[in-house]
């Protein structure tokens, strides 16, 4: 096997591309055991298009069985979760969850918006236990 990053790494969707003003809104529910790949960890890359006010917070919540959710703590967090300003056209942000639940999203928090911005986001799974990783 060919070692690259399609055979170690699986890219879902995290949060839908949508123009939001204030108010939170929850990622999708990222699935580690995804293909029965039991990947270690992920990577959410986050990008913004227009943003036109306010500003978006970042963060992170993990679940055991994709009900009960929690802030992710800090140990497992790699980066910084960022805060997306109205100045941020066109940028994307890495973060890292090396977490040991099964299920990790982010959440993303608007505030001071009247048109609000338009971002979205996608997790990088790696590290599968199976390899190459199941697509």
């Amino acid at each position: 096997m060919r070692r690259s990053v399609y055979n170690e790494c699986v890219a879902r969707p995290a949060l839908a591309v949508a123009t939001r003003t204030n108010g939170a809104v929850n990622g999708l529910t990222v699935d580690k055991h995804y293909q029965n790949n039991a990947f270690r960890s992920v990577m959410f890359i986050v990008h913004s298009g227009t943003m036109t006010d306010g500003s978006v917070a970042v963060t992170m919540q993990d679940s055991p069985d994709n009900s009960t959710w929690t802030a992710v703590d800090a140990s497992y967090v790699q980066g910084s979760l960022p805060t997306i300003a109205s100045t941020d056209d066109d940028k994307t942000f890495e973060i890292g969850y090396t977490g040991p639940q099964r299920y990790v999203r982010i959440v993303a928090t608007t505030s001071g918006a009247t048109t609000g911005g338009t971002f979205g986001a996608t997790a990088v799974m790696w590290g599968a236990r199976r390899r190459p990783a199941v697509h």
